[in-house]
């Protein structure tokens, strides 16, 4: 039964989809777990169903909702980030570059980014080769003071950080997803740009059959392990996070020189090492590379749900790049679309932190607010549509007329979105699932057998798996 319905009475079609909803959730065979259920219509105001909606959840990755809502809302779809390349020292008439190249970091997570085109550290470096440039000496130094140092928020697990791709180090100065392509070939592991990490290898090839490569990090290092056996003549490819994303771009950017042809006689150096930094004042860069605008960069990070891409843009809500102050942004926007923010917990951008906090209540607010915002076509084109290829939905509620935000993380899982109700009416639905352990593929089931009775007004009977 729902814990809190609207002071009025609901309308007979109102009424029903809240009963469906409830059939559903009555389900004997449904795991035990914490549900956490807000549905409104968001034309009469109606609350269809509620259930735990003051309560607080681990939202995962819906808390995606939050970070690019408050992003559309604080800098705009059009907000463009800007990296630029700076040269302090001079420039002799063989075309040697002395002193200082400095690559001024603004953030922007699709920087050298898989799927953007081209590659702006080697366009810089064919750029410079074309002007003449032949040889660098000095330094060449990444500025990554835009956000704070913490690569991490708080309570991500500590075994994603460091080995899972999904789950890379946030930066001032990203590059290529901060993220690092392991190559194996002949039973040798190589990376590029060379020389960033260090492998301890205890792989034992085998000449038939197959075997289990495993991968562990010391955090905090670039030592990587890798131990077990994999088949002889192994050729194949795996991706880790990177441990410190700015020195990974100008390593890059070193590599990307030599391989236009300028002779790299420099010192690689993090902002951070440094005592007196850059000063940009009247400064001009040499080359700047300009992001895509912040409407795609959002559509990445729903569609996809890049953490990476999410972390980013959190982080660029505030002045100082710190999560602290990032949070306050995002908790001020949610008071602003009229949500409850007492005791809600926000610690990241991406939802990958198990500290993160948020109530149905505040998650429905939100929706509601964003569908009449001035940015609401931006936001709504950004969430993944029912079986849309490429997106977390590509193979859920195909045919439904439904955009949402998908989540999981082990004992958790979330979808919350829009849905077109059966007679075109718009409903905004927040489902939230914690604390169970088994059978996760049924609390996934029963999210989309609600989304389809919202939809269609009938309740359609259980797959099975």
């Amino acid at each position: 039964v729902a814990d809190t319905l609207a002071p009025r009475p609901l309308t007979p079609q109102s009424a029903r989809l809240g009963a469906l909803v409830e059939e559903i959730l009555a389900d004997p065979d449904l795991p035990s777990a914490f549900w956490g259920i807000h549905i409104t219509d968001l034309a009469t105001g109606e609350r269809i169903l509620s259930r735990n909606a003051d309560k607080l959840f681990v939202p995962v990755s819906t808390m995606k909702l939050l970070t690019t809502a408050t992003a559309l809302d604080a800098l705009g779809p059009d907000h463009r980030y800007a990296t630029q390349l700076y040269h302090f020292g001079t420039t002799t008439p063989d075309g040697t570059l002395r002193g200082d190249l400095v690559i001024r970091g603004a953030g922007d997570p699709t920087f050298g980014s898989e799927g953007i085109a081209g590659d702006p550290l080697q366009r810089w470096a064919e750029a410079l080769f074309e002007a003449g440039v032949r040889r660098v000496q000095g330094r060449i130094i990444g500025d990554d003071d835009r956000f704070e140092d913490a690569a991490y928020a708080e309570g991500w697990d500590a075994t994603h950080i460091g080995v899972e791709s999904y789950a890379p180090p946030a930066g001032g100065l990203a590059w290529n997803d901060n993220t690092l392509a392991v190559r194996f070939r002949d039973g040798r592991a190589t990376v590029n740009p060379p020389g960033l990490v260090e492998f301890v290898d205890d792989v034992q090839a085998q000449r038939r059959g197959g075997g289990r490569l495993r991968v562990s990090r010391v955090l905090g290092t670039d030592q990587i392990r890798l131990s077990g056996a994999i088949p002889g003549g192994y050729r194949g490819t795996i991706v880790l996070p990177v441990e410190n994303p700015t020195l990974y771009a100008i390593a890059a950017f070193a590599d990307a020189l030599a391989e236009a042809g300028i002779a790299v006689e420099a010192d690689l150096v993090d902002v951070d090492t440094m005592r007196d930094p850059p000063n940009y004042d009247a400064a001009e860069p040499l080359r700047a590379y300009v992001s895509p605008t912040l409407d795609q960069i959002v559509r990445r990070i729903n569609r996809q749900s890049d953490n990476l891409y999410a972390e980013q843009v959190f982080r660029t809500l505030s002045t100082s790049g710190s999560t602290e102050a990032s949070s306050n942004r995002v908790e001020q926007f949610l008071r602003q679309a009229g949500a409850d923010v007492s005791g809600l917990s926000i610690r990241d951008g991406s939802g990958l932190s198990r500290k993160d906090l948020i109530t149905p209540q505040a998650m429905g607010a939100l929706l509601a607010h964003m569908r009449t915002h001035r940015a609401a076509g931006p936001f709504r084109q950004s969430l993944p549509q029912g079986g849309g290829a490429g997106s977390t939905l590509r193979n859920r509620l195909g045919g439904v007329p439904v955009r949402a935000k998908t989540g999981s993380l082990e004992y958790v899982r979330a979808l919350a979105g829009y849905v077109d109700g059966p007679q075109g009416q718009p409903l905004a639905f927040v489902l939230f699932a914690n604390n169970y352990t088994t059978r996760s593929y049924e609390i996934t089931q029963a999210f989309d057998r609600i989304v389809q009775a919202l939809a269609t007004g009938e309740r359609l009977p259980v797959e099975e798996e």
